[in-house]
């Protein structure tokens, strides 16, 4: 067991916030419901977004940024957004303090209230679709096709570390388009962007669908969505991207001049991943013995250990670690040569074991003398992980190996989620599956929020999405027995 780790088959929940704690990725803050994302933890946010700012700006998206404080006014313009956010808005109302008669701290000012109160950003469409307004007058200003990287406020009740907290990071995609079916394609292409970067880079599966309707975004006439399993057999929703239709230009007056000189309401897009990628990341590959991360997105690939007695031994392992390093990065990998003589050996193999680092090399005396060293893969934890390999070429080995532990843990992901999804064709089946073993269950329903939300009632399920791109199957529906054009993916949720 990895540095006295819950195990997770005992309680996945503590096994849970211990790694997000031990693996020193994120701590609770003095607000609550807050995080302190801590420099382990960032390092690899900011691998996912350099990944992701990449695919948008290859995908013709350009970086903005808008003010974090929101009239009161703009969300009561349109009507199901502010319904969908209302019980989640922080709201400012004075802008200044002051002491307090009794010396005793201080106390808002009741002369400094704020003519028109203001929401701290839960997201951003209202701010943006009035900055619009002013930026769009003819079709040779669409489409509009920005992204914002930013913080947002929701205050969640409950709280868990990346998973759900009153303040994330995020980023949030706002486009405007000339057609309907422009940014209907492009909803579609964000979300196809999100299912390529977490399969490929987190290496975490994901099945692509639409949400329900009562699933959907507040405000959204379609949503999109990838939804992952986790390894307790919870589905997590990984990523978004709504189709608005003309809801936000309605309701901010946002038209354009067509090429026939018709004005027309702009058509519009938003999508979204946050920080709970990251719980996503932690739940997905890790196990008993701490944090399992991908090479892609791991902010040290490759750490060397040298275990030496003597001052000539460390010298002679070190004069062969620093060519071994500068050769790995020639090739792209994140290398650390871990000298610090303050920590034993067996201290940093712990450590780096629970952090998650994909491979781990140790070099001894003998080590130098054979031409070899021993790797371990984190992957692949124990003896079985362990080998004697070669010095010579050890670079290109490194390099071939981070590529299999890569791959090999999303075939390892995809294996465990083809095994936990269950096609049932009854209520009593599906609440023994739900119970006994979890995970994606795929069953006919009739379409209505009504049996939907009976369902969700009576077993805390949900449907979380309707499969795209999969053929009609008539059946009827489990709870109602009504008739089925299609299965839908039920599962508990985070």
């Amino acid at each position: 067991m990895g540095k006295g780790l819950t195990k997770r088959s005992e309680n996945y929940s503590e096994w849970y916030n211990q790694i997000v704690s031990k693996a020193d990725l994120a701590e609770s803050s003095g607000v609550r419901g807050c995080m302190v994302i801590k420099p382990y933890g960032f390092a690899i946010w900011e691998k996912m977004q350099a990944e992701l700012d990449r695919m948008f700006k290859e995908t013709g998206h350009q970086n903005a940024y808008f003010p974090i404080f929101i009239p009161k006014s703009y969300f009561s313009k349109e009507a199901s957004h502010v319904d969908g956010f209302a019980k989640e808005c922080a709201i400012v109302t004075h802008y200044r303090l002051k002491n307090s008669e009794d010396g005793e701290g201080v106390v808002v000012d009741p002369d400094a209230k704020l003519e028109e109160e203001l929401i701290v950003r839960p997201t951003s469409e209202t701010i943006i679709w009035d900055t619009y307004r002013k930026w769009i007058q003819s079709y040779r200003d669409l489409p509009i096709l920005v992204n914002q990287w930013a913080n947002v406020v929701r205050w969640e009740m409950r709280t868990r570390l990346f998973l759900r907290t009153a303040e994330f990071l995020w980023q949030e995609g706002h486009t405007a388009h000339e057609t309907k079916d422009e940014a209907m394609a492009e909803a579609e292409q964000m979300l196809h962007v999100y299912a390529k970067f977490v399969e490929n880079f987190m290496a975490v599966p994901v099945l692509k669908g639409t949400k329900t309707e009562s699933e959907r975004f507040a405000g959204a006439l379609e949503t999109f969505c990838i939804e992952a399993l986790m390894q307790d057999g919870k589905a997590l929703q990984a990523g978004t991207s709504h189709f608005l239709g003309q809801n936000f230009a309605k309701a901010f007056d946002v038209k354009f001049a067509t090429k026939e000189g018709a004005q027309e309401y702009v058509w519009a897009t938003s999508w979204g991943v946050s920080t709970r990628l990251m719980g996503a990341l932690i739940m997905t590959h890790s196990d008993d013995y701490g944090l399992v991360l991908p090479p892609k997105l791991a902010p040290i690939q490759v750490v060397i250990v040298p275990i030496y007695k003597t001052p000539e031994e460390f010298e002679s392992i070190s004069n062969y670690a620093i060519v071994l390093v500068n050769e790995l990065k020639e090739k792209g990998v994140s290398v650390k040569f871990d000298d610090d003589d303050n920590k034993r050996a067996g201290w940093k193999f712990a450590e780096y074991e629970m952090k998650g680092v994909p491979i781990r090399l140790a070099i001894g005396p003998k080590d130098i003398d054979q031409g070899t060293v021993e790797l371990s893969r984190r992957d692949t934890p124990g003896k079985e992980g362990k080998q004697q390999v070669s010095q010579n070429g050890l670079a290109d080995v490194l390099c071939r190996t981070l590529d299999e532990i890569q791959v090999g843990l999303y075939s390892r992901a995809k294996e465990f989620r083809a095994a936990n999804t269950t096609s049932v064709d009854t209520y009593e089946e599906f609440k023994q599956v739900l119970k006994e073993k979890g995970g994606f269950i795929l069953a006919h329903w009739d379409g209505t929020p009504e049996t939907e939300n009976k369902i969700k009632e009576e077993t805390k399920a949900t449907i979380r999405c309707e499969l795209m791109d999969t053929e009609d199957e008539a059946g009827v529906c489990i709870y109602s027995g009504n008739p089925s054009a299609r299965r839908v993916v039920f599962a508990i949720a985070y």
